[in-house]
């Protein structure tokens, strides 16, 4: 395997790109919590459990943009989909509600770049039917990733076509390629 996503090279970008970043982050983070509280009167923050680096359980953070009832394990990845609330909506636009995974990478559960990391009910259903899937968890798990950058609208029914770039960035990952993926990334943002 590729050395580069487990290096400390990564690591150090990871924090530094992240302590350049928090100061920004964390007012949009701020303003968006008000404007979930204003419009919901309920928490702000939503957790999930996910699975990470070596098939371990961790909490990703995020702001609450869906309804406290939504189950489905597509809810809020359709278009127009009614579980996702008005400002949830807007937070999503503009991908506020992924930002308190920072916490997620100081903490050392994820990085900036990686495969996207999942829930334990899917990932146990996706070792079982898609070969090599659990080789996506020799790495840290990215906000972003290969597999975000070439196909942002799949859900967790297209595991299967997302693994095919999660394996190539496993065997090409390099700072060069980290650099691009954050590039592409704040472009299709933007």
């Amino acid at each position: 395997m590729n050395s580069y996503p487990n290096s400390i090279l990564k690591r150090l970008l990871d924090v530094a790109l992240c302590l350049v970043i928090w100061p920004f982050a964390g007012v949009a983070v701020t303003l968006g919590a008000i404007a979930i509280l204003v419009t919901t009167g309920k928490s702000f923050i939503y957790t999930q459990k996910r699975v990470g680096r070596g098939g371990r359980n961790f909490t990703l953070y995020k702001l609450r943009t869906l309804k406290h009832d939504a189950q489905s394990d597509l809810s809020g990845m359709r278009p127009n989909d009614p579980d996702i609330l008005p400002v949830g909506r807007v937070l999503r636009v503009w991908r506020i509600d992924e930002l308190p995974q920072i916490l997620n990478i100081l903490k050392g559960d994820m990085s900036l770049v990686g495969p996207r990391p999942e829930r334990p009910h899917i990932v146990e259903r996706c070792v079982q039917s898609i070969p090599n899937y659990d080789q996506r968890h020799q790495v840290l798990p990215g906000i972003t990733g290969l597999a975000q950058v070439h196909n942002p609208d799949a859900t967790p029914d297209d595991n299967a076509a997302k693994l095919q770039h999660d394996l190539d960035y496993l065997r090409t990952a390099s700072l060069a390629m980290d650099l691009k993926i954050l590039w592409k990334t704040l472009v299709a943002i933007g």
